[in-house]
Formats: C-alpha cells, sequence, structure tokens
C-alpha cells in the first residue's frame, strides 16, 4: 500500500536519519520525499510504499510515534487514498 506520512517538529541534527532508520526497520520503501525548515521548524512529506498485511498500518503507526516522541516530532501517518480524498479540491 501507499501511505503520506508527515514530519514536523523543531529542527535539530539527526531528524532524517531517525526516520529513515525507523521506517527501514519496517520494511518501509520511500518513493518520494520532500523537506523543508521553515526558521527553525523541520517538515518533510514522505510518500512510501510498504506490505500493509506484513506492517499494519496502525502498527507502523505506533512504532513512528515512539520515534516521534524521542525525537520531540509528530509523526502522522495515513493511506495515500484517504489523504488524497480528504486534500482534493
Amino acid at each position: 500500500m501507499f501511505a503520506i506520512i508527515t514530519v514536523t517538529g523543531e529542527d535539530h541534527t539527526g531528524i532524517i536519519a531517525a526516520v529513515t532508520s525507523a521506517l527501514a526497520e519496517q520494511d518501509v520503501n520511500i518513493v518520494d520525499v520532500s523537506q523543508t525548515l521553515m526558521d527553525k521548524w523541520f517538515t518533510m512529506i514522505l510518500r512510501v510504499e510498504f506490505d500493509e498485511k506484513a506492517t499494519p498500518i496502525s502498527e507502523l503507526q505506533a512504532h513512528m510515534d515512539a520515534v516521534g516522541k524521542r525525537e520531540a516530532l509528530v509523526i502522522r501517518i495515513q493511506s495515500e487514498a484517504l489523504f488524497s480524498a480528504v486534500n482534493e479540491i
């Protein structure tokens, strides 16, 4: 399945490493990524692909919640279909 992951928080060293390493641990493939720094705020959006039967999205969210807590980030995951439906104009 494809999903959209958003990462936001105050910028500090190691954010990209922490997030991408955690995704790799769950066999999540990063298809596309965009990140920017707005003053002291870090933002990143990732389009990812993974086997939802092997790793349900709820388990992936729980895994990434732990990363978010450790790194002082907000990490949200939505299926691409839901993200598209909610954000379609």
